[in-house]
């Protein structure tokens, strides 16, 4: 009765279900690339590539070398949202859901009888077997893993895939995690890895023989000592977080590789940045800029930090400034002789709750957040970009930065989509139209006060 969690982990998701919906794919090694361009790298592999040495990572370019004969196709993530919440319902139908902790991953709390293994094993069935009803021809599958905890079952679903069934009993702790590497282990990654080597520790047996004391010094803090309780097969509720930053990111497509092709995507990724914040009800303090180069180690960087701010157009002030050099000792983003931009990226930090925040005693008096509230219900309603800053023009002709898959958060499939009721589409114009003549006829008051 040790058993208390089953975790679920779709196998090679966004290859899987471009196999699936395009059965000519299936047995057939496939990479999915971010853009079409052979300067990028793929964001997932087949299983069928991956046996050739292509894998997640993997240029594009470099994985046509090893796997001759590999079809890459270009990501399509609305449809992986699609087959998420598909696949989520299927799942709903064999045991609920606990926590969804990404696209292709989510776990399951065991309770009364499903605990005992022979249970938990039938449920594990049921859930492939429902998968199987929504996806029939076998090319999207999962692999489950069933623990005393949602750590233990991640990890025993990573075991054995494709469309594996691991079980991990408290009794067969610690031995049964002995034949994995460190970097197995969530949590574990190359800066990790090195400050356990740097406590004498270089194998899971050495890291389940610490000491509790060992592991709180190596990972600085009480991330430690939860370890320590996790490997043991404690049950420990997840803390509670707060979201520190958000932003984009794109790898730029051939036809934008240049400085102002650069610009309109990185203002096309904070405009969604900045829509993301006022969703959430959240102000920024400070943002990140970075842009990489084709064949160039070296980035160009931007840091800036300002009063806490959700609006669009202060933001893109901020960002141009920084673009254009205009801050002391800051150099521009170079011309296209001297380099050639490969990908961009855009965070907001410093987040604060727009509830918590005073406000800046120097900021203008005639601030107008009510344009960004229509702009957004119209790109919510009807498809971003309804409504949009021209200087994101050239991003948008190009369709560069689509929606994109983060590993913590799904994306609202519905807010990417095109709408059809053109009278509520009418109806908001007209009310951005009455926001803007009533923002004109403010200036134009100030300006001839009587």
């Amino acid at each position: 009765m040790s058993l208390r969690s089953l975790f679920v982990d779709f196998n090679s998701y966004f290859a899987s279900v471009e196999q699936h919906e395009t059965p000519s794919l299936r047995g057939r090694p496939v990479g999915v690339a971010p853009v079409d361009a052979e300067t990028t790298s793929l964001i997932a592999a087949s299983y069928e590539a991956k046996d050739r040495g292509v894998g997640t990572g993997t240029m594009v370019r470099e994985a046509r070398q090893r796997c001759p004969g590999i079809v890459i196709v270009t990501a399509r993530p609305d449809r992986y949202v699609a087959w998420h919440t598909t696949l989520k319902q299927a799942i709903d139908r064999a045991i609920p859901i606990a926590h969804v902790g990404s696209i292709d991953e989510m776990a399951c709390e065991l309770i009364g009888r499903q605990r005992q293994r022979e249970v938990a094993e039938q449920i594990a069935r049921q859930v492939k077997h429902e998968i199987a009803k929504v996806a029939p021809g076998g090319a999207i599958r999962c692999s489950i893993g069933i623990a005393p905890n949602a750590f233990l079952a991640k990890t025993a679903s990573d075991m054995h895939k494709p469309d594996g069934l691991t079980v991990i009993e408290q009794a067969d702790l610690p031995q049964a995690l002995h034949g994995l590497a460190l970097r197995d282990l969530c949590g574990i990654g190359a800066s990790m890895e090195a400050r356990l080597q740097a406590e004498g520790i270089f194998t899971v047996a050495q890291l389940t023989a610490a000491s509790k004391l060992l592991l709180r010094r190596a990972w600085g803090g009480i991330e430690g000592e939860r370890m320590w309780s996790l490997l043991r097969g404690a049950w420990l509720t997840t803390p509670e977080t707060e979201r520190s930053s958000l932003g984009h990111s794109h790898v730029l497509g051939p036809e934008l590789r240049h400085p102002e092709g650069a610009r309109a995507v990185l203002k096309k990724l904070l405009v969604k940045a900045a829509m993301r914040l006022r969703r959430d009800e959240l102000l920024a303090g400070a943002m990140a800029v970075r842009i990489r180069f084709v064949g160039i180690d070296a980035r160009w960087e931007r840091d800036l930090r300002f009063e806490p701010t959700g609006d669009s157009r202060e933001l893109l002030h901020l960002l141009t400034m920084a673009l254009d050099g205009r801050h002391p000792g800051r150099r521009p983003l170079p011309g296209p002789a001297r380099a050639v931009p490969l990908s961009v990226s855009v965070t907001l930090y410093q987040l604060v709750e727009r509830r918590h925040s005073t406000g800046s005693l120097f900021a203008p008096a005639t601030q107008r957040p009510g344009v960004d509230t229509v702009v957004d219900r119209i790109n919510a309603k009807f498809g971003l970009n309804k409504v949009y800053f021209g200087g994101m023009q050239a991003a948008l002709a190009q369709d560069a930065a689509p929606m994109r898959i983060p590993f913590s958060r799904i994306p609202d499939a519905g807010s990417e989509k095109e709408a059809e009721h053109n009278a509520l589409w009418l109806q908001s114009i007209n009310r951005f139209k009455a926001i803007a003549e009533g923002s004109h006829r403010q200036r134009e008051k100030e300006r001839n006060p009587r």
